[in-house]
């Protein structure tokens, strides 16, 4: 899920640069208030907490810290923010996973810790609606970002391929951090191949078996299925979405490819959904059946699949 310029986090600097100022007042108007003594720095407040060392790995993010932990250690250092919660059963699943990859980066990437319950301005400046919620910052700026709980190699494989987008941006990077090319799976790119030849059929074909053979292929199994959807949604006669009788099921359903082909989500899902209202048995199935494939498109996490989704459990039930 891309993420830049998706979230304004300058209200939380703008805040914790309040802070700041508030406390040196206040302190300022200690030192003149107390009375002298002969004690060498007797009533001297004590110096802020300082911020992580640069070498931790794994650091503790709270509001106020926020910009020099995360904003401006981004300006040279990847910063995975992971957004948890004590109650959070698959962050407690998730964030050990996190920690141990940050420790093995050797520098490569810091992971920055915040609890959403102590720290709900950082919660709502990233616009959290479910944790665990995990997102990348460089340059200030969070680039991409997942929901829920993800394998160790699903992991590593997101983060060298942040590096492999905006690495050159990170100047001083440990030597040797880029990460090693990946090898292409010969599979997938004779795949490819087929669909930049317009070979449609045989690329779907290729894609399908590479996610046969191997059901934990995402890149496959994902590439399968948007090609099906496009093209299953251009054999369609854009005109359905208006000569479509509410009672034909077929014809319902192609309306809802082709305004989801549109780049119109909530009206393609919700073109659905009045199919499931109105129906029942073995048609109100087939139709809930396609508006979950439609889902899969999408990251679970964005706004309109998830109210879908609450549309849809009330129309069933």
């Amino acid at each position: 899920m891309a993420m830049t310029g998706a979230v304004d986090l300058g209200g939380i600097k703008e805040r914790a640069e309040a802070q700041r100022a508030q406390s040196q007042r206040a302190q300022a108007t200690q030192r003149a208030q107390a009375q002298p003594d002969e004690t060498p720095g007797a009533g001297t407040p004590p110096p802020p907490a300082p911020p992580a060392a640069a070498g931790a790995s794994v650091i503790d993010v709270t509001e106020e810290t926020f910009e020099a932990e995360v904003l401006n250690r981004s300006m040279q250092q990847l910063v995975v923010v992971d957004l948890w919660a004590e109650w959070c059963g698959p962050c407690k699943q998730l964030s050990p996973v996190l920690e141990r990859l940050a420790a093995e980066s050797g520098g490569r990437w810091v992971l920055a810790k915040v609890d959403v319950d102590a720290n709900p301005r950082i919660s709502q400046a990233f616009r959290v609606q479910s944790i665990p919620m995990v997102v990348a910052i460089v340059q200030g700026q969070p680039v991409t970002a997942f929901n829920g709980v993800r394998s160790e190699a699903e992991i590593t494989a997101w983060i060298d391929e942040i590096f492999a987008q905006v690495g050159n941006v990170l100047p001083d990077a440990p030597a040797g951090a880029a990460p090693e090319p990946e090898q292409t799976d010969p599979r997938m790119l004779a795949a490819e191949e087929k669909l930049n030849d317009g070979d449609f059929d045989g690329a779907l074909a290729a894609y399908r078996a590479v996610a046969e053979a191997e059901p934990e292929n995402v890149e496959a199994a994902s590439a399968a299925r948007n090609l099906e959807f496009i093209l299953r949604a251009q054999a369609h006669d854009p005109s359905i979405v208006e000569t479509a009788s509410p009672r034909d099921i077929d014809a319902q359903l192609a309306a809802a490819d082709v305004l989801l082909l549109s780049q119109q989500p909530e009206a393609a899902f919700d073109r659905i959904i009045d199919v499931v209202r109105v129906t029942n048995g073995e048609e109100r199935t087939r139709a809930r059946t396609r508006l979950l494939e439609l889902f899969e498109l999408f990251d679970p996490a964005e706004p309109f699949v998830v109210s879908a989704r609450r549309k849809l459990a009330s129309a069933l039930y």
